[in-house]
């Protein structure tokens, strides 16, 4: 659920100022809202800051395979600034090397095979009135040469003849000169020798901060926490000789925020937020309902204060989404066993382990999914070896289709019904009870239209009585006219979108569909090659690892943008969702 959240005013005098902020970070309670743009010196220098700490956490990345602690005959040298700056000065060495270095590998390639020769004594031939110059001609123009010239066909390359041209005094080609090198190639490759090994030192010495990524990782931190403190101090008001500073606190806080101003002397204001109030989102859910705060993370979206929090509905929906769309039993079971890895191996450095708990309960709901129609690694081989399936039905496209329909039918009116239950007892509640009655007339119409079945006689009376009470209750007032005026725009809008999004839950049939079709396609393509010895055998090996294995890379790719997509924009938008919100980021010392 969302906290409801209270909004605060603190009054303090001017030079109390940062001793009070300094007392709302250790109190953990107020979510900041700046009185005006923070701007200051020590802001811009900690930005700064931020900055190349960034840089040089995301150079040592690149160049780190594993972190590590520094050994016992390692020491941390010098201050964390300093060792920022070098490894930015580095990484900028390391750059210019490596692009020079492929430039000198082109000029390289490119005078190869003219030969090894010093550049310098050409220009000192020059001075005694002899030229050697170097030129790309195609096959048929080396005849154009001004007489007197020595030419010396050099190579060939294609059409064109690369040539050398020995005069006496300077004369007048009517071909465009190739420019020589600054070095001979013997000389750019000691060059590029030397660059090369340069490159490796670089390479090794960034290696070598490795065990400073977790002391920069905390610098950053700091930084973070250094700049929202000082942002916290410039973004309040000023009057004369007093401060002011505005935020919001969670409703259930009052008591602590009112003891502080007290002991302290704050001058202290709290009051419900307006309308108009850009106030932060505050979720706090059960256990098991926080399962899904993992994947709103990921999603990054969070609901607005005044909107619905669809955590429990989200995660049961999604559950049921992840076991459709991966649709076998042995995904699951691969997902299962992962998960219990990655828990084991990495779970104590992990502070939030939902993620594991969530991975736990859609790894079984993909498992119970492929129970349910016999798929164990791919269905066919399955059934042909006798396994009979929990829920046989599920395997008929028709009645699988009819499924989905009905499953959004059900998840979309929940999200009516919730909105219904919110507005009541206002009138407004009998549009969203008219928005489910047309929801349903749509599941009908969809296995009407799609799978051939009657529509039902009772089905018309659904549109009717739902176009009625959408159209004079969405916005319900005496004048039939005008509330009828309301509603009809906003039937013009949602009568065909309701139709359209029942049926995109079919969506789930489909890719699930798809991910066994495919994990037959590889079975019998690994049996088809596996009777032909020890080799045929292990091909065949080959060939189902590859095959399974892109399914189960694949499968939480489609469910992050089928299964999410349901909730998140489907459901959302009937709900009246629009992820408008931001999170409730409390002033702290954390």
């Amino acid at each position: 659920m969302i906290v409801a959240m209270k909004k605060a005013f603190l009054v303090v005098q001017s030079k109390d100022r940062e001793s009070t902020l300094k007392n709302l970070c250790k109190l953990g309670l107020i979510h900041i809202e700046h009185t005006r743009d923070p701007k200051g010196r020590e802001i811009t220098l900690i930005q700064e800051n931020l900055n190349l700490a960034n840089q040089a956490i995301g150079i040592l990345g690149n160049f780190i395979k594993e972190p590590r602690a520094f050994s016992k005959g390692e020491k941390e040298k010098g201050d964390l600034k300093f060792v920022i700056q070098h490894i930015i000065d580095l990484h900028k060495r390391y750059e210019q090397l490596k692009e020079y270095s492929v430039t000198l590998k082109s000029r390289v390639d490119q005078w190869e095979r003219w030969g090894d020769f010093e550049p310098g004594d050409i220009d000192a031939l020059k001075k005694k009135n002899i030229y050697l110059r170097f030129y790309e001609v195609l096959k048929d123009q080396i005849g154009s040469f001004p007489k007197g010239l020595i030419i010396k066909k050099i190579f060939t390359q294609g059409s064109a003849v690369k040539c050398l041209a020995i005069s006496w005094g300077e004369p007048e080609v009517p071909f465009k000169e190739i420019e020589l090198p600054k070095l001979s190639l013997s000389a750019m490759k000691k060059r590029l020798n030397e660059d090369a090994l340069a490159l490796g030192s670089i390479r090794d010495d960034l290696s070598a901060h490795a065990p400073y990524l977790e002391a920069l990782a905390a610098f950053k931190n700091s930084l973070r926490q250094e700049l929202e403190f000082y942002e916290a101090i410039y973004g309040t008001g000023e009057a004369e000789e007093l401060t002011y500073l505005k935020g919001y606190i969670p409703f259930d806080s009052e008591k602590k925020l009112i003891a502080a101003a007290q002991k302290e002397g704050w001058g202290l204001l709290l009051k419900e937020p307006d309308e108009n109030d850009n106030v932060p989102t505050l979720m706090r859910n059960p256990p098991w309902i926080a399962l899904i705060r993992p994947v709103l993370k990921l999603l990054e979206v969070v609901p607005g204060y005044r909107e619905l929090d669809i955590s429990p509905v989200f995660l049961i929906f999604f559950s049921l989404f992840f076991g459709m769309l991966i649709g076998d039993a042995g995904y699951g079971l691969v997902y299962l066993l992962l998960t219990t890895l990655a828990h084991k191996k990495i779970g104590k450095r992990v502070k939030n382990k939902s993620i594991f708990f969530l991975f736990y309960v859609l790894s079984s709901c993909a498992i119970i999914w492929g129970l349910l129609i016999g798929s164990f690694f791919g269905q066919e081989w399955l059934l042909k070896a006798g396994y009979k399936p929990l829920a046989p039905d599920l395997n008929n496209v028709s009645f699988i289709q009819a499924f989905c329909f009905l499953v959004g039918a059900i998840h979309l009116s929940i999200a009516h019904s919730w909105r219904a239950i919110l507005k009541a007892p206002s009138l407004s509640a009998l549009a969203d009870i008219g928005w489910i009655s047309i929801l349903w007339a749509a599941f009908f119409i969809a296995k009407t239209l799609l799978l051939g079945d009657v529509f039902p006689v009772f089905g018309k009376w659904l549109i009717i009585a739902g176009l009625v009470l959408v159209l004079f209750f969405t916005k319900p007032q005496r004048n039939l006219l005008k509330a009828a005026g309301s509603g009809l725009g906003t039937i013009a809008l949602g009568l065909m979108n309701n139709f359209t999004d029942i049926v995109s839950y079919v969506r789930l049939f489909a890719v699930g569909l798809a991910t066994v079709a495919i994990a037959d396609a590889f079975n019998a393509m690994a049996l088809s090659v596996a009777s032909g010895g020890i080799v045929a055998v292990m091909m065949s090996g080959l060939i189902l690892i590859a095959g399974h294995g892109l399914n189960i890379i694949l499968g939480p790719m489609s469910v992050l943008v089928h299964g999410v997509r349901l909730n998140v924009l489907e459901f959302s938008g009937h709900a009246n969702v629009t992820w408008s919100g931001f999170e409730y980021k409390p002033l702290s010392e954390k």
